[in-house]
Order: C-alpha cells, then sequence, then structure tokens
C-alpha cells in the first residue's frame, strides 16, 4: 500500500509538472484570451452576490493565470467604486459605457505569460501583467462578449502590484498600459504604483540589460567617434593642403610655359639675324665697322633727269 501511494504522488507530481511546463497555445491572441477568460471567470458565478469576488478556474493550458470576477450594480460602482479587487483600487466617480444595469469586473494576472502575450522587445518585466476588464452582467452564461468602457472622471484607478520584483539599482521603473489593440503607453511609476483612467492590461517594465550599453561600450563607443570625428578632420586638412600644393604647381607650369615661350621667341629672333646678309668691316680709325660692298642706288646729276 505504501510503494502504491508512493508512486501515485509521483506520477501527480510529474503530471503537475508537465501542465505547469505546457507552453501557452500559439493559435491564441491577447484578445482571443481576453474571451476565453471571460468565459471562465463568469462560469465562477454558481450562487452569485452582488460585491463578491470570485475566484475562478483556469484551463490546464494556462496554468500559472489567475482569474478572478466579481458582480456590481452600475449606480452603486460609481457611488462607492471598489477599494480592493486584488491589486486594483476604484474610486468613486467612475462611469460605465454603453451604460448597462450590471456589470462584472474581471481580473487577470497573466503571470508567466506575461511576455508571451504581451511582448516589449527591449524591456523585462519586474511585475506580471494584470488586466482589468468589465463586461454586461445581463447573462452570466454569455460567451464573446464585448468589453465595456470604464473612466474615472475623478480619481484615476490606480495598481499597487504584489508581485513585484527587485528593481535594479540604477533602471527605471515604468508603468505600461495596454489597449485593446495591444499598444503599449508608457508612464513613470510612482513608488511602485501605477495609475490609470480606463480598463486594460497593466504591468511594470524596465530597460533590457542587453539592449542598455555598459560603460566599457559606451568608452568603446565615444573613443570610436572621436576617431572618427579625428580622421573627418584630417581628411577634410589634407583635402585643403592637397589643393593649395596643386593650384601651386598650376601657377609654376604657367609660368614656366610664359618663359619658355619667350625664350624661344629670343631665340628665333637670334637665328633670323644669323641668317641676314652679311657685312664688310672697314677699319675707320682704331674702331672697325661693318659697311656695305655695293652702292644699291647710283647717284645721279640733275642734269641727267633732264635729258
Amino acid at each position: 500500500m505504501g510503494f502504491l501511494f508512493s508512486l501515485q504522488v509521483l506520477l501527480f507530481l510529474s503530471l503537475s509538472q508537465k501542465l505547469s511546463a505546457q507552453p501557452p497555445p500559439t493559435n491564441v491572441t491577447s484578445s482571443s484570451l481576453d474571451a476565453l477568460l471571460q468565459d471562465y471567470s463568469f462560469r465562477a458565478f454558481v450562487r452569485p452576490r452582488t460585491g463578491i469576488l470570485y475566484d475562478a478556474t483556469v484551463p490546464s493550458n494556462f496554468t500559472g493565470i489567475k482569474l478572478a470576477a466579481m458582480r456590481l450594480r452600475s449606480g452603486s460602482f460609481r457611488k462607492y467604486g471598489v477599494s480592493s479587487l486584488k491589486e486594483f483600487s476604484i474610486p468613486t466617480g467612475v462611469i460605465v459605457k454603453p451604460y448597462v444595469t450590471r456589470l462584472v469586473l474581471v481580473y487577470q494576472n497573466l503571470a508567466n505569460y506575461s511576455q508571451f502575450y504581451y511582448p516589449l522587445p527591449g524591456y523585462d518585466y519586474v511585475a506580471p501583467v494584470l488586466g482589468l476588464l468589465a463586461y454586461d452582467a445581463k447573462n452570466l452564461s454569455a460567451v464573446n462578449l464585448p468589453e465595456l468602457e470604464l473612466t474615472a472622471l475623478n480619481d484615476p484607478i490606480k495598481i499597487g502590484f504584489a508581485d513585484l520584483e527587485r528593481i535594479p539599482q540604477g533602471s527605471g521603473a515604468k508603468c505600461v498600459s495596454f489597449d485593446s489593440r495591444g499598444k503599449a503607453t508608457f508612464k513613470d511609476s510612482v513608488q511602485n504604483t501605477c495609475e490609470t483612467v480606463n480598463q486594460g492590461h497593466f504591468s511594470v517594465v524596465v530597460k533590457s540589460v542587453a539592449s542598455a550599453p555598459s560603460p566599457s561600450e559606451g568608452r568603446k563607443k565615444k573613443k570610436e567617434e572621436r576617431s572618427e570625428d579625428s580622421a573627418k578632420t584630417w581628411i577634410i586638412v589634407g583635402s585643403v593642403v592637397g589643393g593649395l600644393i596643386l593650384l601651386g604647381l598650376l601657377v609654376c607650369l604657367v609660368m614656366r610655359c610664359r618663359s619658355y615661350k619667350k625664350d624661344e621667341k629670343i631665340r628665333e629672333m637670334e637665328r633670323a639675324g644669323e641668317a641676314g646678309e652679311a657685312l664688310r668691316m672697314t677699319q675707320v680709325g682704331e674702331t672697325r665697322a661693318p659697311t656695305a660692298t655695293t652702292t644699291r642706288t647710283q647717284p645721279m646729276l640733275e642734269t641727267e633727269y633732264a635729258a
């Protein structure tokens, strides 16, 4: 008998571990998860009493999720609020749209399913995602009910996270809220308490350690940036100096060409002078001077013109 009892205990523990280790269904989205949890939360109202919070069970493949529901009259809800609905504290003056006579507030704690259904790249959850949704309580056996809209007119709805993990020093915790479409909105956390004026899903996150650069990486990045700036400076200086050198060479080339043309013109004049008729040199006193060999135009007397 003792052996059989021990075997049954082992089988039970093994089965429990398998159920808790089951991955979440991949075909269930956050919106369809809300519809599923609405159905299971309404099943908790076997003999419902107004203003009493009933814990509900979830399917075995969602083991770990905590679920609860409370039925209220709309008038009383607006007049008195709900001082404690698990981690939620709902003040007076919250209106419901569209108006219903009675409503059901559904509480969700997604636990280790938070990251799966509400992924936030670059952030780490330090608290589970908590949900506060409202539905019409006219038919407690209805499924796929549309959500009612809650709006706090006076004071905000406060969320104090009971399962808040230790926040790393130096990392500012932020409240994050998700609307019905899964869009995330961030706000600063006030003493680990978040506030909202509407229904939805809420949690606390910090920047991922992997996404935040370490001090050594920051120094390395700054050093690389300085090296890039220095390289750009040297490129600019080199370009200016190179341009000045090229301009100087061009000026020297122009001046050299002009000097060459001038020398060439002088040499042509000298060659032309050397190619002309040579003059005879005649001794005039102590000086030799060039003289023509013949007289090109013979002199004539005036009387010869008359003849």
